[in-house]
């Protein structure tokens, strides 16, 4: 199962921003927090590239026994964990001789170039018909785009052109013309011209591939099954005609959206990309373990390790190979013992962890975090990598409603963009949306984002970090122009979004009747709530005991914003890891929630801890608590219920 946030390289979790607390999966033996880039396994830290011995630095392949193991990180692009060794794939463009022919062999490049069209052609053809019915027609629609490329007239005369005129080797004239496209599309800050330009150089890697021919012996032997690792993500190499099977993936470029990575989470073989050093860290035949779903992967563990994974990896199959749909604890209505029904919605931070809440059963998408794809860079995500990640989101959710949560970053995030530099104390300072409108450039590309992707389909948005109404206001005015904007441009959009607001500070919760009236929905975030009512860090070890059980006043500042959404008759949901715990749940279904936004990972533990409660009794027991003066009184009426019995 997926954590419940991933953790960017060289940032927090979006979970410290406002988001569900991160939980590491059971499947993660010796799990140890880091930053995108490398580190030792043992603890010290390694530079990048940095030669392990003094046989690495005369380049000499090193046996992988001999070397340190190494830790690397980078985003999660598609779930799940396998272990196996190394194959890598580093085809550079770029670095192709500039190689040219005689004239009298003009001719017989150009017909290399046909012929090598011709094959890469029916490989794309064989390629779509072995994968009917192991990815979705809209996916495998991918590789029609790929052929396309095959036939395009500018690119054919492009490179018949450099070996007619300039007399070049079929090889260079492709790498040439592959590279200016490239060139001229990075240069356009267009995700589309982008994509596109991956798109052509899969294309033209496999064109180069079709003209292989390497005598007897050139090529060492490879593993039939191997992890993939390659400077780029790409669609190119995930699948061959040799029978060879792809287990894993890992890139240091490559986006979330691309359509490699679209593939990857179709075929369901764990991705990870953009991992900083990975080429000079890793060598052919390398052993490594790819924890997707953490976004890391080990480099030549140690036998001890391996056991771990591989035991954990062996446990794991024999229910993936059986599941065909949600798993029947899935399928247990989340219903109380004495039969009062809750709606539970999922709450996600990427999109493998969409697939898994729909896969589970979810009916709605409660909150998407959307800190995710603001994390991956340094430069803001354009509005079309925004539209595209949506789009994705949306289709995940087959119709269901999806809600958005606007971005929740502090400063201690480092987006240059939102902050000008780490203020004193970020969680007090320009979060949320006090940062999105300090910052309305920002805003307003997201909004619109959400307004395109959601074309058709039911969704709303939901604003962090909100103090008062005038926050609500700004925003819907700021969504108001955008939406006339996109009038004019013809562009479809989704014209009815709710707007909400997540309640999270102590002022929100002082003025949660006036936020009721003027806003469509509310959320609550529990751990924030603590956090602030109580002046309590979450990072604080010292002071983790404050948040494995609600208090008494927290406890009545949620009574009152329960009461205010019942009197203005507006829907009102809970997320946050203190908000599923089961000591804690019985006192929130006592004070009147009974909508549930929670993560995958948590939902088994919380319908069975739900089918226990006895709402009668819990009612009794949230109102004895909130009553308390103080904790450790509460916790006498907090283990009647427990016991079976209440007082008061």
């Amino acid at each position: 199962m997926a954590p419940e946030s991933q953790q960017s390289p060289g940032s927090r979790s979006p979970s410290e921003s406002g988001a569900d607390a991160a939980v590491p999966p059971a499947h993660s033996p010796g799990h140890s927090p880091g930053a995108g880039g490398v580190s030792k396994d043992a603890g010290g830290p390694a530079q990048p590239g940095a030669p392990a011995s003094p046989r690495a630095s005369t380049g000499e392949p090193e046996p992988a026994a001999t070397r340190a193991a190494l830790q690397l990180r980078g985003v999660c692009v598609a779930p799940g964990l396998v272990l196996g060794p190394v194959h890598l794939k580093d085809y550079e463009l770029s670095r192709a001789a500039l190689v040219r022919v005689p004239l009298d062999s003009v001719e017989t490049e150009l017909n290399r170039f046909h012929q090598a069209l011709s094959g890469a052609r029916a490989q794309l053809k064989g390629l779509k018909t072995r994968l009917a019915g192991r990815v979705s027609a809209n996916d495998a629609r991918i590789l029609d785009t790929h052929v396309a490329y095959l036939k395009d007239s500018v690119f054919i005369s492009d490179v018949e052109n450099l070996i007619l005129n300039e007399q070049l080797a079929l090889e260079a004239a492709i790498s040439k013309v592959i590279s200016d496209f490239d060139r001229i599309f990075r240069l356009v800050k267009s995700e589309t011209l982008r994509e596109r330009a991956v798109d052509l150089r899969d294309v033209a890697i496999r064109v180069l591939r079709q003209l292989e021919h390497p005598a007897d012996g050139a090529v060492a032997p490879r593993p039939r099954d191997y992890i993939l690792a390659a400077r780029e993500l790409s669609i190119v190499d995930m699948f061959n005609l040799e029978g060879e099977h792809v287990r894993g993936i890992l890139t240091e470029e490559g986006g979330m959206t691309s359509h490699a990575a679209i593939f990857a989470r179709s075929m369901h073989i764990p991705t990870i990309s953009g991992i900083r050093g990975l080429l000079e860290s890793v060598r052919e035949g390398d052993f490594v373990i790819v924890d997707a779903t953490e976004a890391m992967v080990r480099i030549n563990p140690d036998e001890l390790v391996r056991a771990q994974y591989q035991a954990t990896l062996d446990s794991e199959l024999p229910a993936a190979e059986e599941a065909s749909g949600p798993p029947q604890w899935a399928l247990v209505p989340a219903r109380t013992q004495d039969g009062e029904r809750l709606s539970v919605s999922a709450s996600c931070g990427n999109l493998p962890e969409v697939a898994q809440a729909f896969g589970l059963g979810f009916t709605s998408l409660g909150m998407f975090r959307t800190e995710l794809l603001y994390l991956v860079d340094k430069e803001p995500p354009s509005r079309d990598t925004l539209v595209a990640h949506y789009s994705a989101v949306v289709a995940a959710a087959g119709g269901n409603r999806v809600t958005f949560r606007l971005l929740h970053a502090d400063s201690s995030l480092g987006l240059g963009y939102l902050h000008e530099g780490r203020e004193q104390n970020p969680a007090l300072g320009r979060a949320g949306v006090r940062a999105l409108l300090a910052r309305e450039a920002v805003l307003r590309r997201q909004l619109q984002a959400i307004c395109v992707a959601s074309a058709g389909a039911p969704a709303r948005i939901a604003i962090p970090f909100v103090d008062d109404c005038a926050d609500l206001r700004r925003v819907r005015e700021i969504l108001f122009e955008e939406r006339q904007l996109l009038r004019k441009s013809t562009e479809p959009f989704q014209d009815r979004l709710d707007l909400g607001v997540i309640v999270e500070t102590p002022a929100a919760f002082l003025g949660a009747q006036d936020l009721a009236r003027e806003s469509d929905f509310l959320m609550l975030s529990l751990d924030q709530t603590i956090q602030y009512l109580l002046a309590a860090d979450r990072e604080n070890p010292a002071l983790q005991g404050m948040f494995d059980a609600v208090h008494p006043f927290v406890l009545r500042a949620v009574k009152t914003l329960v009461e205010a959404c019942g009197r203005e008759s507006k829907p009102l949901s809970v997320f946050g890891v203190t908000a599923v715990q089961p000591q804690n749940l019985p006192l929130l279904v006592g004070l009147g929630l009974r909508e549930f936004c929670l993560a995958p990972v948590h939902l088994r533990e919380f319908l069975s801890t739900v089918g226990e409660i006895d709402a009668r009794r819990a009612r009794k027991a949230a109102e004895s608590t909130a009553a308390s003066s103080c904790r450790e009184e509460a916790s006498s009426f907090i283990e009647g219920y427990r016991r079976g019995y209440t007082r008061g």
